[in-house]
């Protein structure tokens, strides 16, 4: 591959990428679902056909990053979510396959109501418009959101951490070739380049219509108090399993595990594990002793120490239960029933993802319904928070929050919505007379 692309302008200023995006945005609303679809698979081609370019640029942000984290400027878990290999470039092209997949988001037709004889007003799905994602680490990221713009019809604005500069840089011209290629107008995918174009973004509500900050909490929350635009924020992910008195607990056992193991840095890993008074001297030993052999780092209430021993549990200081690890370490606390952990899941917990082991199924419709979370998950792990395994193809972030869009954000939160109405001459001062509305659902 031949260094940087001239597709990537990181000469382009934060305004001039963000004007250009909107002109883009304009034409992408007015493209066919086959369009779009053609340069999803083009896009996804091209990920295949240049794997060594992709492994070679995010082997040269592995090696800087080791020395970033050295001095502390980041954290094991960002490099561990910053390494890529083939599997993960052959999972960005099969998620961008899957988005395609996906029925079009626009145009569909959400109600027609009859005004009156003549007079009908439609709600029908549109684009957002323009879509900036500021991120840390995760390359993948880059595919997964542009995919998901595209299929929505929106033209995007991809600000990745230093981190990972040249991973995004390689990946983001490889999406601006795919889809210049298929003839898609210059700015449908747009990469800013330096911390200066962060801030200068934040001011661009003329021209941005939607900001997703994903990264750690303070990240998150600086953006969200600086910006101009509406912000959905990707949140942290204090994620909980509670295992009720009535769990099967070899159930219990392996979805702990996999929560916390199969994938520490990711934001649905599970941070604090819960447990029943009533089952907390049978569970604990085993499941601590299965934690540790996988590297877990457990640190314990004194009821948990009690139980295992101190040697087996550091002790939980109160900065332990709302903290968002990110790695090999989980907190765990002996609850007396559903009552206390239903009350420290809400006290402690992120609204990211939650989760109930038990076989009451009254006990699991009363967790379900009472613990307000993006996610809330009767015997199942917390790691199936994610827009590709719930079927969106892949996800631009998970929001905590309740407005727009909550958990895994996938087309529909890139879609909004417009009012169409079409008449044959009347006019409001003919209902002032005496001409009544029908108000007849179509």
């Amino acid at each position: 591959m031949k260094g940087p692309r001239a597709a990537v302008e990181t000469a382009r200023s934060a305004a001039e990428a963000a004007r250009l995006a909107r002109r883009a945005s304009r034409k992408l609303a007015l493209l066919s679902g086959e369009e779009r679809n053609r340069a999803l698979e083009a896009a996804a081609q091209s990920l295949e056909r240049n794997l060594a370019a992709i492994l070679q640029a995010n082997a040269e942000d592995l090696r800087a990053a080791q020395g970033l984290v050295r001095t502390g400027e980041i954290t094991q878990a960002m490099l561990a979510r910053l390494r890529v290999d083939e599997e993960a470039v052959s999972g960005m092209a099969e998620k961008v396959r899957s988005v395609a997949r996906l029925a079009d988001p626009l145009g569909r037709t959400l109600s027609r109501t009859e005004l009156d004889q003549g007079l009908v007003l439609s709600k029908e799905t549109c684009p957002l418009g323009v879509v900036a994602v500021v991120f840390e680490s995760r390359p993948d990221v880059v595919p997964q959101v542009a995919s998901l713009a595209l299929k929505s019809g929106n033209a995007i604005l991809l600000k990745g951490g230093r981190e990972a500069a040249a991973s995004n840089r390689v990946l983001g011209s490889l999406w601006q070739e795919a889809l210049a290629g298929c003839g898609l107008p210059e700015g449908a995918a747009g990469m800013l380049a330096t911390r200066s174009d962060v801030q200068e973004l934040l001011a661009l509500d003329r021209d941005v219509d939607l900001l997703v900050p994903r990264g750690g909490k303070d990240f998150v929350a600086a953006i969200s108090r600086q910006s101009r635009i509406p912000v959905l924020g990707h949140g942290a992910g204090v994620c909980h399993v509670y295992v009720h008195e009535r769990a099967d607990l070899e159930k219990a056992r392996r979805i702990v595990l996999d929560a916390k193991v199969d994938y520490p840095a990711a934001c649905n890993a599970a941070e604090t594990l819960l447990v029943d008074a009533a089952v907390a001297g049978r569970f604990l030993p085993a499941m601590v002793r299965a934690l540790s052999e996988a590297g877990v780092e457990v640190r314990g209430c004194e009821r948990t120490r009690a139980i295992v021993g101190p040697e087996a549990a550091r002790a939980a200081a109160p900065d332990d239960w709302g903290a968002e690890y990110g790695d090999l370490v989980l907190a765990v606390r002996v609850v007396d029933d559903a009552d206390q952990a239903i009350a420290h899941i809400h006290e402690y917990g992120s609204s990211h993802t939650e989760a109930i082991v038990t076989e009451d199924a009254a006990a699991a419709d009363r967790f379900l319904d009472e613990v307000d979370a993006a996610g809330v998950y009767h015997n199942a792990s917390t790691r199936f928070a994610d827009g590709y395994r719930y079927g969106l193809g892949a996800e631009v972030g998970i929001s905590n929050g309740k407005l727009h869009a909550r958990g895994p954000m996938g087309l529909e939160g890139l879609t909004t919505y417009k009012y169409k109405l079409r008449g044959s001459g009347q006019t409001a001062g003919d209902y002032k007379r005496g001409r009544r509305f029908t108000h007849r659902p179509l």
